[in-house]
């Protein structure tokens, strides 16, 4: 069945060359999740298009098409936002890969967009890129169906992450996540080193599972910079 959007709301997650002159790219959109459409003739030298589409920017997107991948019809900016530069560039990067990687096309998940256009304020605002990160993670963990239930854990205990089953309680004595940092996540408070710490470990333990092998371009690109 053929689909019509006139106006969405959205943001370019990725975009790469297609054919001669245009484009193929992945949006985060406010009714359809993520959708992949063609922007034609979006790489001409005068096209329109080709200014529109940058990341980072609220979009007024429309798109047609029967199959998974749409056409692209109009664009319009919304809101013009100052380019992200630095480490806020590279989170914001970071963020729209896992998006262009973990979501399934066309599953809507209006909570997430609103997390999505959170944390894109708090990179350009810089006063907590971690923190803004945790956060985004924890709930795009969520909308995937992964609930840690991080609030059920209980200070003094320790827990680990076990595959297929969540957050596991150790014995006394063995190493894992500290229960009173699991709860401190579960309020978002991550003002205390100890539990920025547990949660960057965590968010990447579970994340990576759903990644596979296949490394992130962004976090490469962090190592990199930090060489």
């Amino acid at each position: 069945m053929s689909q019509r959007v006139d106006a969405s709301a959205g943001y370019v997650l990725h975009s790469r060359p297609y054919r001669e002159t245009s484009l193929l790219v992945d949006f985060l959109t406010l009714e359809q999740g993520r959708i992949s459409a063609v922007a034609k003739g979006a790489r001409r030298p005068r096209a329109r298009l080709r200014s529109a589409l940058q990341p980072f920017q609220s979009l007024q997107l429309g798109w047609h098409g029967r199959n998974e991948l749409k056409t692209l019809g109009a664009v319009e900016t919304v809101e013009i936002s100052p380019p992200l530069s630095g480490r806020a560039l590279l989170c914001g990067l970071y963020v729209n890969e896992l998006l262009q990687r973990l979501l399934h096309p066309g599953e809507p998940c209006p909570r997430l967009f609103l997390y999505y256009r959170y944390v894109l304020n708090e990179l350009h605002s810089g006063d907590d890129l971690e923190g803004a990160l945790r956060t985004f993670e924890r709930q795009l963990l969520t909308e995937l169906g992964f609930d840690l239930d991080l609030a059920r854990a209980e200070p003094g205990h320790c827990y680990r992450y076990l595959s297929g089953h969540g957050l596991v309680a150790q014995a006394p004595g063995a190493a894992g996540y500290a229960g009173e940092h699991l709860q401190a996540i579960a309020e978002d408070r991550y003002d205390a080193a100890p539990v920025r710490r547990t949660a960057k470990q965590l968010m990447r333990e579970v994340l990576q599972e759903l990644l596979g092998d296949k490394p992130l371009n962004s976090r490469l690109l962090f190592s990199r910079i930090k060489e």
